[in-house]
């Protein structure tokens, strides 16, 4: 049958910024949601697709929803499931129904002649539907999951070697010892520590330092941190001894006594990727049995891990124009037209021209992690010397971008909290690449009825 006699698709609703309210009714673009509205224009639950914009992808929502003019929606489900539904338009090739236009769009007309092939018993729909949502939420569940992960590493990183918190609350807490020590004996009405008789001894300082740098690391108070078991606090005392107690200047800003920053090229194996020429299309692999090429748009969904590619090439065009393999636990970051993106290759990939890739040598006491974590927080608009930071950032820049090198024992230290964080991560990575790998391999065949839909048989 075709689409149409399937479904009736229609088109959304213009609803200009200045128009909406708040609300708690979802605005849905050709992108996915896109902010709220106080009032629905389309009772859930509903599926909607791209029209404009962004093409091909299939959203899916149980409330009443606002879809906007860059969209279609199912106007009429004609008595099917509507989440069985929103999984056959995903099986969809919304490009062969594409408007040949400047600003190509689906038209509707063409998309109801569509021709499907699929179960019109409702509870195969909905059954079948109901197991194909289940791959999806587990999808969605690992990626909050992951999404939380990196938010636990980034705040780490960032108390450790971007705001200095450790050694700031040793700074603090000197300052703080020194005035008690003048204060005592007096009774100056500023002093605040009257109530010591004697001076404080050095031990008590250093105390206190250690003291307060453990609490600007565990995120508690000092008066928390007496609640923690003798192996917490000792594992948190062994951290916060590492600390410097002073900032010294540098050429970048302050940074703790004894840390420096050394060239991108002083502390790993820099190299940039290249593309093949793009008139000989034999150098591109059709599917994932090529080497994963590396874009800036896989760097901007990839997550933490990269190894799935939207574009891979041949082994031939590989080793033909000798483009350099990247192995696996290699930080990448892209230097041209958006810059900024990082991300770690989760196996042997291979980069286009706009790629940097930083394999750490032997002799360099970083790690992935922490390479990773230092360029997802640098300021790449220190790099630039023009008004476009796009133009002004080429790879001998990258090169000679500065590294901020911490004492080895804090390095070591670092990577011993962030590895099994980052191998979490990992693992949810391949999981999720795992469960949609079987969900887009089932789904044609679920759709056309050719395989069962009881549990104990999928």
């Amino acid at each position: 049958m075709e689409l149409g006699d399937f479904v009736e698709l229609k088109r959304g609703y213009d609803l200009p910024k200045k128009n909406r309210a708040d609300g708690n009714v979802p605005i849905i673009s050709s992108s996915g949601e896109s902010g709220f509205h106080d009032e629905p224009k389309v009772k859930g639950p509903g599926v909607v697709t791209g029209r404009y914009g962004t093409i091909g992808e299939v959203f899916y929502t149980e409330n009443d929803f606002w879809p906007l003019n860059t969209t279609l929606y199912v106007k009429d489900f004609r008595n099917n499931d509507p989440l069985f539904v929103y999984f056959l338009l995903k099986t969809l090739r919304f490009s062969d129904y594409s408007d040949k236009a400047a600003v190509p769009g689906i038209n509707r007309n063409h998309l109801h002649k569509a021709k499907i092939y699929v179960p019109t018993n409702p509870g195969y729909q909905r059954n079948l539907a109901e197991k194909l949502w289940a791959f999806d939420r587990k999808t969605v569940v690992n990626t909050q999951l992951n999404q939380t992960l990196e938010q636990i590493a980034q705040t780490i990183f960032k108390c450790w070697f971007v705001d200095f918190e450790p050694t700031r609350a040793k700074i603090a807490a000197r300052e703080r010892w020194r005035a008690a020590n003048e204060c005592v004996g007096t009774s100056s009405p500023t002093c605040y520590a009257d109530q010591f008789d004697t001076p404080r001894p050095a031990s008590t300082l250093e105390q206190a330092m250690t003291r307060a740098a453990m609490a600007a690391i565990s995120g508690k108070s000092e008066a928390e941190l007496d609640q923690l078991s003798p192996d917490q606090q000792q594992q948190l005392k062994a951290i916060a001894d590492l600390f410097p107690d002073a900032l010294v200047e540098s050429v970048w800003g302050e940074i703790p006594e004894g840390w420096c920053y050394r060239k991108a090229i002083e502390v790993a194996d820099v190299a940039i990727g290249k593309t093949p020429p793009r008139k000989e299309p034999l150098w591109f692999s059709g599917n994932s049995s090529g080497v994963p090429w590396v874009s800036i748009k896989d760097l901007g969904t990839s997550g933490a891990f990269i190894k799935a590619t939207s574009e891979y090439l041949t082994e031939e065009a590989v080793n033909k124009f000798k483009i350099r393999r990247i192995p696996d636990k290699t930080v990448l970051l892209s230097f041209k037209l958006t810059i900024g993106r990082v991300s770690i290759s989760d196996g042997e990939v291979v980069s286009n021209e706009a790629i940097a890739h930083f394999r750490l040598t032997e002799k360099s006491a970083i790690s992935s992690e922490y390479l990773y974590l230092y360029l997802k927080n640098f300021d790449y608009a220190a790099l630039g010397s023009t008004s476009s930071i796009a133009t002004a950032v080429n790879s001998k820049t990258i090169k000679n971008m500065p590294i901020m090198l911490p004492s080895v024992d804090i390095l070591r230290s670092f990577e011993s909290v962030m590895r099994p964080i980052f191998l979490l991560i990992r693992n949810q990575l391949s999981e999720i690449r795992s469960l949609s790998f079987m969900r887009d391999s089932l789904l044609p065949e679920l759709m056309s009825g050719n395989l069962p839909s009881r549990k104990e048989e999928i």
